[in-house]
């Protein structure tokens, strides 16, 4: 059997590209300080934040209720 082989020119993503990547898929989780104290931020993929949680198990929840993937940030 003859299989032929093929080669691919790949562009390299633009930086609006790759913020754009999985905006839709996934949310980072990470901690925050806030006024009042310790808690956990949920931002977009893009670094936009979209809530603000007392802890992890709660932003996580939140995160995956609305259908997308958490991703931790340390």
């Amino acid at each position: 059997m003859n299989q032929q082989k093929t080669t691919h020119d790949f562009e390299p993503l633009s930086q609006q590209d790759f913020l754009a990547f999985g905006v839709n898929d996934v949310a980072y989780v990470r901690d925050i300080d806030t006024e009042e104290g310790d808690a956990v931020g949920i931002f977009a993929a893009d670094g936009t934040r979209m809530a603000v949680m007392k802890d992890f198990q709660t932003a996580v929840a939140a995160v995956r209720q609305n259908e997308m993937e958490p991703l931790s940030v340390h």
